[in-house]
């Protein structure tokens, strides 16, 4: 009898260890905002079951149709844009304004956050977020870890919302850090001022 019992403890103290094993791999795969997607886990060899579990017993949280967050993860100010990232499936980008904006370029709208994606989709992907279908996506770049159009590219995108001449003082502010070439800016500028 006490066997039998020993035995049942050591199967239980095994799945109690596969169990943390697989959560500390799902942390572990958390990107810098501490989001994971369930493609992600999948890949750790846990599956949507699994990841399900994990949320009901509030070890992750879910924040978007496949994407979790680990709860114990510091807030971020540039979160909600790699959420919306993240929430739009793979491939997807940061574009135009919101480049801007991430990058503290220009003054922008905080209430929409634009996301381009090569492929069409029909998720709700929450209050504000714009979803932009680009058959021929953009050239990306990443940026406070985040996938995002480059920034003359959105730059040139944004100025339909911020007006020619912000476009060109954000356009400079990038060149200024670094974000856009001497020659980028030469581009934008010259653009900016036949659309003015």
């Amino acid at each position: 009898m006490e066997d039998a019992i020993e035995d049942v403890s050591n199967i239980e103290c095994l799945r109690y260890t596969i169990a943390m094993a697989k959560i500390d791999d799902i942390y572990g795969a958390a990107d810098d905002y501490g989001l994971v997607s369930s493609a992600d886990a999948r890949a750790l060899g846990v599956s949507d079951a699994e990841i399900v579990q994990y949320a009901a017993r509030g070890r992750l949280e879910r924040v978007a149709r496949g994407v979790y967050r680990v709860p114990v993860w510091p807030y971020q100010e540039q979160a909600p844009y790699a959420l919306a990232v993240r929430a739009a499936g793979e491939g997807a980008y940061l574009f135009g304004e919101s480049v801007v904006a991430l990058l503290g370029l220009s003054p922008t709208d905080p209430r929409a956050i634009w996301v381009a994606t090569p492929r069409r989709t029909r998720r709700d992907l929450g209050d504000g977020v714009r979803l932009v279908w680009r058959r021929h996506p953009d050239r990306v770049a990443w940026y406070e870890g985040i996938a995002c159009q480059e920034a003359a590219g959105a730059i040139r995108e944004a100025a339909r919302t911020l007006g020619p001449a912000r476009a060109v003082d954000a356009a400079r502010e990038a060149e200024r850090r670094g974000y856009v070439t001497p020659a980028e800016l030469a581009d934008i500028e010259g653009e900016m001022c036949t659309h003015a």
